[in-house]
């Protein structure tokens, strides 16, 4: 909260979702006459003399921080900066932990795989979007097979419907040389258990086919 002298190094993100540089100025390094003054909830307060800004933030022990100091005159706004660094910090480490989450597996078939196969590939699709990961499916066309690029289509599409209830399609399926490429990704709203439990419903009638 508000205090003499305090300043902050560290590079953070303003409420608008844009960045408060490393030379942020805050409280009585702010010299300018007057500013843009935003209360804590987002309100507008107006035009307002530094004096009267800074005193605004002392009475309601919060921070004067330039949030733009561009605009003519420059926008302040009322925070607490020091829970505002510390939430800016949790939320950037949690967007890290979820990239990091996020994995690609591949699974390739054939145009003419019989239906065993088929039901065995779709079991593996189903555990990964399950664990929450991508799927690249790969069809290999081999000689003669490549001028039959609707066989490929079809069974992609026929497992992307198969599938359904766990992923959907991201990357519809493209000719890439030899090869026909789609990419599924997991529903965000689907829960592991529940995923997890269609998976091994999906291997099961795999292994009775």
């Amino acid at each position: 909260m508000w205090a003499p002298g305090r300043t902050s190094r560290a590079e953070h993100y303003s409420d608008q979702g844009g960045p408060i540089s490393s030379e942020t100025r805050i409280n009585e390094r702010i010299r300018v006459p007057e500013v843009r003054l935003v209360g804590p909830n987002g309100e507008q307060v107006g035009i307002v003399r530094i004096e009267d800004a800074l005193r605004l933030a002392q009475e309601a022990d919060l921070d004067l921080v330039e949030v733009a100091p561009q605009a003519r005159p420059p926008v302040a706004k009322l925070m607490d900066f020091g829970k505002f660094k510390y939430e800016s910090a949790q939320k950037a480490r949690e967007s890290r932990r979820n990239q990091q989450l996020t994995v690609i597996k591949e699974q390739k078939l054939r145009p003419k795989i019989d239906q065993h196969d088929y039901e065995t590939k779709k079991g593996h699709v189903s555990r990964f979007l399950a664990a929450g990961n991508k799927v690249k499916v790969t069809i290999m066309f081999r000689g003669r097979e490549q001028s039959r690029p609707e066989l490929g289509f079809r069974l992609l599409q026929k497992l992307a419907d198969d599938v359904q209830e766990l992923g959907f399609v991201e990357s519809s399926p493209k000719q890439d040389g030899r090869n026909m490429i789609m990419v599924l990704a997991p529903h965000k709203n689907v829960k592991p258990q529940k995923a997890q439990a269609k998976a091994k419903e999906a291997e099961a009638e795999a292994a009775d086919s």
